[in-house]
């Protein structure tokens, strides 16, 4: 959440501030605003998909900073939408601020959408240090609130919902942490971070003020989620009064009108009638239940997660009314599960994220739309008591309808997505969650979602199974159809991922995220069909670092945990240097130019007997002539008359013309 202009109003008063040297304590991490503020903060790519090794350096040096502080960080994450779904309206508003954004990225103007792996690197990160985190059943800022006042400790964040909440130690804005910075104490030698923590006490004796008011001044103010149209009324009848400032803004003038005006009133009960005297008596008690309603966001939660971290679990009466599975609620506690899979299981209605991408062409998550219906099947006959109606309301249609908002060119719409017809393979859905527990058949299920065989996959290693099942899968059904180099530069760019450190080049990331992403959430879903390696060692027959080439981008539609336990189906791989799409680019650029895989793996026949399995694979699982491109005689004829002869290539690749249509064609543009 947090209140509009109320972060700027607080950073203008240093009086409301104390200043801290944090060492030596546990702090409280909203983890949401922590990856943003980030990666932000840092200036790193936003255009190209995602500049994921340096988020990585980074988070790496946060969490390193605050160990040599001797600083215990908890970290939260946000889940998806309560089953009151009353936030609805206010996140596709924002969906519709992001296709903007994203829209004057892609032209090369301003704006800021997160790349979507962001959240996936960073849980990765958590994991690997060892920093213990779990994700809320919903909106965390409550739980949060809950699990620091039980610890004793103060919260990081850049929430200014935070300045209402009562903290017994307070909150740090992650604006003023200077983790950058550290700094020794005099007299002990020990190290500590430079930070201010805001002082609800210093606040309410600014404006001498009773702190139990000021959730009902956050209400009137409105938050990013709560705008009640009725307490326009109110600021247009009343007279408030507002201090001279150098400065001069209508939002610092309503919030510190509001606290001054508020401030004349004893208690909560008194202010509350004061307020209601501005609206009509027939008005009254639905505005009364109205802001009452909303002032329970500000209330710390009956969840206590210092049981998760205590033992691995924690209780929630909302989780328990929706009769959850146990290992459904266990993967959604750990993270294991993306708010994505909650928001379809108890919603039947999902917001896909905004990409940074062409506008006019369809939204890159629509050749995802099989394998979403996969999961959609899966989730309802898995779970199907956690399932509401859909959000119109109507009767339970046949077959059941699930609702996505995703983009139309630069508009957001609403569709009925109906989910797989799969009966034919578990005729009794009481049934499937048994079947699933057969390691053959989740498998094959898997397989017949990515419309591949096991067999096809045999002659590369388990732990790129997965990956490379996505990428047939993208090659059959992407629009415009790829060309056999396209896809060359890909798996050259998985089995060389050494390459980027010799040419130096930064990393990218471009538009067809959603496959990847789409295929480990139904990975997910399939749980424990092998066990996972130990992916802290390095691997001798291939630097794994960008394996994500593949398919950059399939990892958004799920939004699952990078490094998967050993209850996956499939190995997979850390984040450590992810997709290069500059690297990628060159790649391409260098087939054009009638360079072949042999100049590029000649060091390593094992690395390139890889490579020519993987590009085999992808062929095998497309029809004969797939990679063919038609031609006018005309066209073919002069085509024929100006070509040179290329031994070379014409033994190691397949020559295929440049196709001007296709969405990677700019990979052969440098940047």
């Amino acid at each position: 959440m947090g209140i509009h202009g109320l972060t700027s109003y607080v950073g203008e008063h240093s009086e409301f501030f104390v200043d801290l040297q944090l060492r030596n304590t546990d702090v409280i991490i909203d983890g949401n605003n922590l990856y943003h503020h980030l990666y932000f903060d840092s200036n790193l790519d936003i255009r190209h998909g995602g500049d994921y090794d340096s988020f990585t350096d980074i988070t790496r040096q946060f969490f390193q900073s605050l160990a040599v502080c001797h600083i215990q960080p908890y970290v939260v994450l946000d889940g998806g939408n309560d089953a009151s779904n009353k936030k609805f309206a206010t996140l596709k508003e924002r969906a519709r601020e992001k296709i903007q954004a994203a829209h004057s990225l892609s032209c090369g103007g301003g704006g800021s959408v997160l790349p979507l792996l962001v959240r996936e690197v960073f849980k990765q990160i958590l994991t690997e240090l060892q920093v213990p985190f779990v994700q809320s059943f919903s909106e965390a800022d409550r739980d949060i609130v809950s699990l620091a006042n039980h610890l004793s400790c103060p919260v990081l964040t850049l929430d200014s919902d935070f300045c209402i909440f009562d903290l017994q130690s307070g909150y740090c804005p992650l604006n003023y942490f200077q983790w950058r910075n550290l700094c020794k104490c005099k007299d002990s030698q020990e190290y500590y971070i430079p930070t201010r923590r805001f002082s609800l006490e210093r606040f309410c004796r600014h404006f001498n003020m009773n702190k139990t008011l000021l959730p009902l001044f956050a209400v009137m103010s409105g938050n990013d989620y709560i705008n009640l149209p009725a307490m326009e009324v109110f600021f247009s009848k009343i007279h408030l009064p507002i201090e001279k400032s150098r400065r001069k803004s209508r939002k610092h003038d309503r919030i510190q009108g509001l606290l001054n005006w508020l401030s004349r009133f004893a208690d909560l009960s008194e202010a509350m009638e004061n307020v209601l005297e501005y609206f009509k008596k027939n008005e009254k008690e639905d505005i009364r239940q109205l802001l009452s309603s909303f002032m329970g966001e500000y209330e710390p939660s009956n969840v206590n997660l210092k049981d998760f971290f205590q033992s691995g679990m924690y209780e929630s009466e909302e989780m328990k009314k929706l009769k959850l599975p146990q290992w459904i609620e266990t993967h959604l506690i750990k993270g294991q599960l993306a708010p994505f899979v909650s928001d379809a299981l108890i919603l039947r209605s999902t917001i896909l994220p905004v990409q940074v991408e062409n506008m006019q062409r369809d939204s890159a998550h629509s050749i995802t739309l099989p394998i979403r219906q996969v999961i959609y099947w899966l989730l309802l006959n898995i779970a199907p008591s956690s399932l509401s109606p859909p959000l119109n309301k109507q009767p339970t249609s046949f077959p059941p309808v699930f609702y996505e908002f995703d983009r139309l060119q630069k508009s957001l719409k609403k569709s009925s997505v109906h989910v797989a017809e799969l009966a034919q393979k578990f005729p009794d859905s009481r049934s499937t969650e048994c079947n699933l527990r057969e390691l053959f058949m989740r498998l094959l299920f898997l397989f017949e979602a990515f419309g591949v065989s096991a067999c096809i996959l045999e002659p590369v290693p388990c732990l790129l199974q997965l990956p490379m099942a996505v990428t047939c899968y993208w090659t059959q059904f992407s629009e415009p159809k790829v060309t056999l180099q396209h896809i060359k530069a890909l798996l050259l760019g998985v089995t060389f991922g050494e390459l980027d450190k010799i040419l130096h080049i930064p990393g990218r990331f471009r538009e067809d995220q959603s496959c990847l992403q789409a295929g480990l959430h139904l990975n997910q879903l399939f749980c424990r069909p092998l066990p996972e390696p130990d992916l802290t060692q390095g691997l001798s027959v291939i630097n794994f670092s960008l394996l994500i080439v593949i398919t950059p981008g399939l990892f958004h539609t799920l939004g699952i945990s990078p490094k998967l336990s050993y209850t996956k189906p499939f190995f997979f791989f850390i984040f450590d240097r992810l997709y290069n799409g500059t690297l990628v680019h060159r790649l391409y650029h260098q087939l054009k130019s009638n360079s072949t895989p042999e100049n590029f793996l000649s060091t390593s026949p094992k690395i390139y007997k890889l490579y020519c399995s993987m590009v085999q694979i992808v062929k095998d699982s497309t029809p004969p002539g797939f990679f063919q491109k038609s031609k006018s005689p005309r066209k073919k004829n002069k085509k024929i008359a100006s070509k040179l002869p290329d031994t070379r290539e014409s033994t190691m690749m397949d020559t295929l013309p440049f196709c001007s249509t296709n969405r990677f064609a700019t990979l052969a543009i440098e940047n």
